[in-house]
């Protein structure tokens, strides 16, 4: 099993497209690509990147996702398109599923029996839209047998502009997934480096997306009591995107789950991807760079861990967006981090995400905030 990662800046996307395939073909050699995964600016156009893309790469199976900036060995990259490709003894089909936004179930269903058509395991690596649709609602639709793992892309926080791409097709409020089987592991880590710092909450008033109140005041207003700002600044840049940065641990069965705010809205509510019970209790979270570092490098550790036997040959790395705001003075400081336990000569492909999915041993996929997702391919040694 062969990897590479190519990625380029340009002003427009085809041209990106082109220049980031054009290096991972080179760094591939003459062995044709299984899979390719990219990772694109919001900023281009989804069908000027497929474009480029395309040109060189036929009709290789291909999905992707946008991301405010791509990932890769170099650290962060913005206004970019990053080409990850694997060449190997597996096979890849390639769905795209528009309705995802409309129904989180009727997609997760669709994924099923996709998968049951096939006898052979397999496993699913996906990316679908991170403002549009209920992504816990599509983990809960799915078997628990089903390896699956993915991200929500992001783009624009402001105007909630994100795409996914699949083949030849691109859009959003879609899915895009690749099933792969043959001769091909996954090994799959996450964590995250937030924790709490005391402040409690009872949860008042939530509808759907939309966290109202928090002790029986509009969220905006417990925010600025804690950190001082009025709160209607928390409804305009940057606080309404920066509220990220302090998730709420939400209690869930015996442990915390992080959800995240999107963003906060006119009104003072905290419009999340992810909906939280009224009458729960929910905790302050705060993250620091040495916390997330730790994160990162407990993520790639388990993600070997799972990967067994089987030799490393590409890793994607899928990280919230509150990382990228986190480490601002340090980009790509969880790349680095990824790479000490990984090793310098496995190729990394990532960008930021607004959700993160794995499967593990619990009965369904579990929807994730916050985290940081290391997803190793590897290829078990013949006997």
């Amino acid at each position: 099993m062969i990897a590479s990662v190519g990625s380029a800046q340009a002003l427009d996307g085809r041209e990106a497209g082109l220049q980031a395939a054009h290096q991972a073909l080179n760094r591939l050699g003459s062995n044709t690509p299984n899979l390719a995964v990219v990772i694109a600016s919001h900023q281009y156009q989804p069908r000027e990147v497929l474009s480029g893309i395309s040109s060189l790469l036929g009709d290789s199976p291909m999905i992707g996702f946008s991301s405010p900036a791509a990932l890769t060995r170099e650290g962060e990259q913005p206004h970019s398109v990053a080409v990850a490709l694997l060449h190997g003894d597996f096979q890849t089909d390639t769905l795209w599923l528009p309705g995802y936004a409309q129904s989180g179930r009727e997609t997760a269903a669709k994924i099923q029996q996709y998968a049951a058509a096939r006898v052979e395991r397999q496993s699913v690596l996906f990316f679908a839209d991170g403002f549009n649709g209920d992504a816990e609602q599509f983990c809960n639709a799915l078997s628990s047998d089903l390896p699956i793992a993915g991200g929500l892309s992001s783009g624009d926080l402001h105007t909630g502009n994100t795409y996914q791409m699949a083949g030849n097709q691109n859009g959003s409020g879609g899915l895009a997934a690749a099933f792969l089987r043959g001769n091909l592991k996954l090994g799959i880590g996450s964590d995250h480096g937030w924790n709490p710092v005391g402040s409690q909450f009872r949860v008042t008033r939530s509808r759907g997306f939309w966290l109202r109140t928090l002790d029986g005041r509009p969220a905006s207003e417990t925010y600025a009591g804690l950190f001082g700002y009025p709160a209607r600044d928390w409804a305009f840049p940057p606080l309404s995107h920066l509220a990220r940065l302090y998730p709420l641990g939400v209690e869930q069965g015996e442990g915390l789950v992080v959800r995240s705010p999107i963003r906060v809205e006119a009104d003072g509510s905290f419009r999340m991807n992810a909906a939280i019970r009224d009458g729960i209790d929910a905790y302050l979270l705060v993250g620091s760079r040495a916390t997330c570092e730790t994160a990162a490098k407990n993520a790639a550790q388990q993600a070997l861990r799972q990967l067994g036997s089987a030799k490393p040959a590409l890793a994607i790395v899928l990280v919230d967006i509150a990382w990228q705001m986190l480490l601002k003075a340090q980009p790509g400081a969880e790349i680095a981090a990824v790479q000490e336990i990984l090793g310098e000569s496995i190729p990394i492909a990532g960008g930021y995400t607004l959700g993160q999915i794995t499967s593990d041993e619990s009965p369904k996929p579990k929807f994730l905030n916050q985290h940081i997702v290391v997803i190793v391919f590897g290829e078990e040694e013949n006997d």
